[in-house]
C-alpha cells in the first residue's frame, strides 16, 4: 500500500504560530489612573528639577582653579617644540648657511626665500663656495612642519623654543636674515674673515673647528680698524 506523506499541521502564517505572535501592548490608560500606573514625582523633586542642571556648576565651583595665568607664568616647552627658526653659526663665528636653498624646496608652504652668493678670500662668511646673502621666512605661511630642518644638508637651519611672534601687522612677520642668524658667542668673531690656520670646508663639518684662532682674531681687529678710519658721510675728509 502507498503511503501518503502527511502535510504539517504548524502552518507558519498561522496566527497561533510561535513566529508570529503579536507585540506586547501596554497597559491602557484608565481616566482614574492617567499616569499608566507610574509613581507621581514628589514635592520635592518637582522644585528642584529646574536647578538640577545646575549641579555640576555648584560642585566646581569651589575648587582649586588649574588655568596658568598667561603671559604673567609662561610654561615651558617640550625639548623637541616647533618654533621660530634660527640660522647656527661654527664654534669661531662663520656661517653654517652655505646657500643651497634645499630649504626653500622643501617648504611645502613656500614660506621661505633664499638668495646665495659666492664666498671670496677678503669676504667669506660660510666655510662653503657660497653662503645665504637674503634669508627670509614669512610666518604668515609658515606651518611649522620642520621639512627645512630635515633638508639643511649642513645643520645650519633648526628651530628653537620660541613661539611668542603674533604681531598686529603682517610686515614684521617676514623675518629677515639679521633676525634668524644666531647671536654672536663670548668667543665668536663677527663674519667676514679666512679659515682657520691648516683648516678646510671638510674640517668645519667634522667639528674640528673649537674657536677662532689668533690669525682671524688679527685678521678681524685689523679689518675693523681699517673700517673705522673710513670718515662716514656727514663727517669731513681733512684736506
Amino acid at each position: 500500500m502507498r503511503r501518503t506523506a502527511v502535510a504539517d499541521q504548524t502552518d507558519p502564517t498561522a496566527a497561533g504560530h510561535p513566529s508570529r505572535r503579536e507585540p506586547a501592548q501596554a497597559p491602557a490608560r484608565s481616566e482614574a489612573d492617567p499616569s499608566g500606573g507610574k509613581p507621581e514625582p514628589g514635592f520635592l523633586s518637582q522644585l528642584f528639577a529646574p536647578v538640577a542642571g545646575f549641579g555640576v556648576t555648584f560642585a566646581t565651583m569651589f575648587r582649586k582653579v588649574r588655568t596658568q595665568e598667561y603671559p604673567e607664568v609662561v610654561r615651558p616647552t617640550q625639548k623637541r617644540y616647533h618654533g621660530r627658526h634660527q640660522l647656527n653659526r661654527h664654534p669661531d663665528g662663520l656661517e653654517k648657511c652655505v646657500g643651497c636653498e634645499l630649504c626653500a624646496w622643501a617648504c611645502p608652504a613656500d614660506a621661505i626665500y633664499v638668495e646665495g652668493a659666492d664666498n671670496t678670500d677678503e669676504a667669506r662668511f660660510s666655510p662653503g663656495e657660497r653662503y645665504g646673502r637674503v634669508y627670509q621666512i614669512n610666518y604668515l605661511r609658515c606651518i611649522f612642519c620642520g621639512l627645512c630642518i630635515e633638508a639643511c644638508p649642513t645643520r645650519a637651519l633648526t628651530m628653537t623654543n620660541e613661539y611668542e611672534m603674533a604681531d598686529a601687522e603682517r610686515e614684521p612677520l617676514i623675518y629677515e636674515k639679521h633676525q634668524l642668524l644666531a647671536p654672536l658667542g663670548s668667543e665668536m668673531l663677527a663674519p667676514p674673515f679666512p679659515y682657520a690656520e691648516g683648516k678646510t670646508e671638510r674640517d668645519y663639518y667634522r667639528g674640528q673647528v673649537t674657536g677662532p684662532t689668533q690669525r682671524q682674531k688679527d685678521h678681524v681687529a685689523q679689518r675693523d680698524a681699517e673700517a673705522s678710519s673710513i670718515p662716514t658721510e656727514h663727517e669731513e675728509v681733512p684736506r
